[in-house]
C-alpha cells in the first residue's frame, strides 16, 4: 500500500455542506446539523474513493491574518461583519445556523480521531501549503478555492481535488488541467492571480489586466518579478499598453505576491496525520450521534475510515 496524504480545506467543505444540504436536517432538539452531516458525508465519500493513509482537516486559526491585511487592506474586507461598539473587529460573516455547528464539527472530528491542524495567525491554505511541501508521499488537496492551484506539482505528485462544482463532481487538477484552463503552469498560478486580481479575496489586481493578458505576460517573461523588470526597462519588448498598466500598479505588485503566496514553512509541530481506522473515542461517537442525530452519516464515516487500504 502506497502512502497517500489527503488534506481537507475544512471551511471550504463545511460552507459547501451548509449551503448544499437542506437545513431541514436537524438534531432532536432542533439544532441544524446540515453542515456537520454534510461534512461527514463528504469525508466518507472522499476517503472511500481515494483511500488515503493519512488524513488532515486543515483549519483556519485566522481566516484574515493581520499581516496580510497590513499589506493589502482590502484583503477579504468584504467578508467582515461591521463591528459593533465593544465587539471584536474583523469577525467573518458566517450565518448563525452555521456558526453553531462549528463546535459540533470539531467534537465529531476529535471523537473519530481525524487530525485537525491549524496555526496561529495563519489560514488553512498556509497549513495545507506546509503539509503538502516535501510530504514524502502523494498529496490530494481537497478544496473549492482556486488559490491552492499554486501548490499543484506533478513531479512531487501534489494535485488538487477541486470541488467547486460539488464534491460528487470534483475535478482532479494537475499541471495540464491548470495550463488548459489558464494558459500558465501551476507554479505561475499565484502570479496570474496577483496580476488578474480576485474579487472573492478582495485583491484588486492590476487595473485592465485579466486572465488573458496576465497569461500572455507570464508566458513571455516567466514571473511577476520579470514582468515588473520588463515594464521598467525601456528596451524590453513589452507593449505600451501592458507597460503602462504594470507601472501604474507597482506599489500593489510590491506587496501582493506575499499576500497571494501560500506559506510552505510553518512550524506545525509533529501531529499524527495517520488516518484513523477506528474512532478514537467510540463512546463519544455514540453520544454525539444520540445528541445531534447524526444517523447514517455517523455509520458511513465509521465504515469509510475502516475500509480498504
Amino acid at each position: 500500500m502506497t502512502d497517500r496524504l489527503m488534506l481537507l480545506d475544512t471551511a471550504s467543505l463545511y460552507f459547501r455542506a451548509f449551503f448544499g444540504v437542506p437545513d431541514s436536517m436537524k438534531a432532536p432538539d432542533g439544532t441544524p446539523v446540515n453542515a456537520v452531516r454534510g461534512l461527514m458525508d463528504f469525508i466518507s465519500r472522499l476517503v472511500g474513493e481515494y483511500d488515503p493513509t493519512h488524513l488532515v482537516c486543515c483549519w483556519d486559526d485566522d481566516w484574515r491574518p493581520q499581516w496580510r491585511v497590513d499589506l493589502i487592506p482590502s484583503y477579504k474586507a468584504h467578508r467582515v461583519v461591521q463591528a459593533k461598539p465593544g465587539s471584536t473587529p474583523d469577525v467573518e460573516e458566517v450565518p448563525d445556523p452555521l456558526e453553531t455547528q462549528i463546535p459540533i464539527i470539531l467534537s465529531v472530528l476529535e471523537a473519530y480521531g481525524i487530525a485537525v491542524v491549524g496555526h496561529p495567525e495563519m489560514e488553512a491554505d498556509d497549513v495545507i501549503g506546509t503539509l503538502a511541501t516535501d510530504a514524502g508521499m502523494p498529496v490530494d488537496i481537497v478544496t473549492g478555492d482556486r488559490d491552492l492551484f499554486q501548490l499543484v506539482d506533478d513531479e512531487a505528485e501534489v494535485r488538487v481535488l477541486y470541488v467547486a462544482r460539488g464534491v460528487s463532481r470534483h475535478e482532479r487538477v494537475d499541471n495540464a488541467w491548470v495550463r488548459d484552463k489558464y494558459s500558465v503552469d501551476a507554479r505561475q498560478y499565484a502570479d496570474l492571480a496577483t496580476l488578474r486580481g480576485d474579487t472573492s479575496d478582495g485583491l484588486p489586481g492590476v487595473a485592465g489586466v485579466g486572465d488573458k493578458t496576465a497569461a500572455t505576460l507570464l508566458n513571455r517573461f516567466g514571473t511577476i518579478d520579470a514582468v515588473v523588470a520588463a515594464a521598467s526597462d525601456p528596451d524590453s519588448d513589452m507593449g505600451p499598453g501592458p507597460r503602462g498598466k504594470i507601472k501604474q500598479a507597482l506599489d500593489y505588485l510590491d506587496v501582493a505576491p506575499e499576500v497571494v503566496a501560500v506559506r510552505r514553512d510553518l512550524d506545525l509541530g509533529s501531529p499524527d496525520l495517520t488516518r484513523p481506522r477506528t474512532p478514537a473515542d467510540p463512546d463519544a461517537v455514540v453520544a454525539l450521534d444520540e445528541r445531534w442525530g447524526l444517523g447514517s452519516s455517523a455509520v458511513r464515516l465509521v465504515e469509510a475510515l475502516s475500509g480498504p487500504h
